[in-house]
């Protein structure tokens, strides 16, 4: 069964600084990102601390962008 996904970047570009933040965040987490991209082994606590601390993490960058500090 195949499986569509709705999680399109706006910009195409932010790929590459996406997948880096991911790996950042998962090295301070302590969570293994399976190489093969498949997350269907990983619990449901590590996939959420792992998407939480990005949106987190997001969430900041964007304040600081909006107040003007980088």
């Amino acid at each position: 069964m195949g499986q569509s996904r709705s999680n399109n970047l706006v910009v195409p570009q932010a790929r590459t600084a996406l997948q880096q933040m991911k790996m950042e965040a998962a090295r301070e987490l302590g969570v293994q990102i399976p190489e093969d991209g498949y997350y269907g082994n990983m619990t449901s606590r590590e996939t959420g601390s792992l998407g939480g601390y990005i949106t987190k993490r997001l969430i900041q960058l964007a304040e600081q962008s909006l107040s003007g500090r980088q």
